[in-house]
């Protein structure tokens, strides 16, 4: 197990082909809804999908006046292989799930890092006329799980975001 699923503490069984898991405990972002309080007509599911969170700087050199440094926050979509920029770096809480769905990385921990500096190199050329190359810096990083409820309504399956509490109708 790399260091960011070490975040991930196996507590009962698990089918490691599958990640899904009888009873686990994860590092989660605080979720806004919780399991028991999504409506459904059965039990709701749980997925954790894999996520690190950078505070990152870019510092643009400028001549003859001070260096500019911009703050970004990334999240590195560690199973769709996306960065995307966030407000805030979540906050993150321990949880011991029962029966969750874990979704593994695709990405390794280089792997995450470096989509997040070429994510943060980007966006700042396309922010700032630049004589040289931007430096990134990527300083806190917090891994973490996000997770999903699956829910069986009468009129068809449903995934709620637990931080946003959107719904979505769940495709076959």
């Amino acid at each position: 197990m790399s260091e960011s699923d070490g975040h991930r503490r196996r507590i009962g069984s698990t089918d490691l082909e599958s990640g899904h898991c009888e009873r686990t405990a994860l590092s989660v972002i605080t979720p806004s809804v919780e399991r028991d309080d999504v409506d459904s007509n059965g039990r709701v599911g749980a997925v954790a999908y894999p996520y690190r969170v950078y505070d990152a700087t870019a510092t643009v050199e400028r001549p003859l006046i001070a260096d500019r440094d911009i703050s970004y926050v990334v999240t590195v979509d560690r199973s769709r292989r996306l960065a995307v920029r966030a407000d805030t770096v979540p906050e993150t809480t321990t949880r011991t799930l029962d029966d969750v769905l874990v979704i593994p990385s695709e990405l390794s921990d280089v792997e995450t890092r470096e989509k997040a500096e070429d994510a943060v190199f980007t966006w700042t050329l396309r922010t700032v006329a630049v004589s040289s190359t931007p430096a990134v810096s990527l300083e806190r990083a917090v891994d973490a799980y996000k997770l999903f409820w699956i829910a069986s309504r009468s009129d068809g399956d449903v995934i709620v975001d637990s931080v946003r509490g959107t719904e979505s109708p769940l495709a076959d």
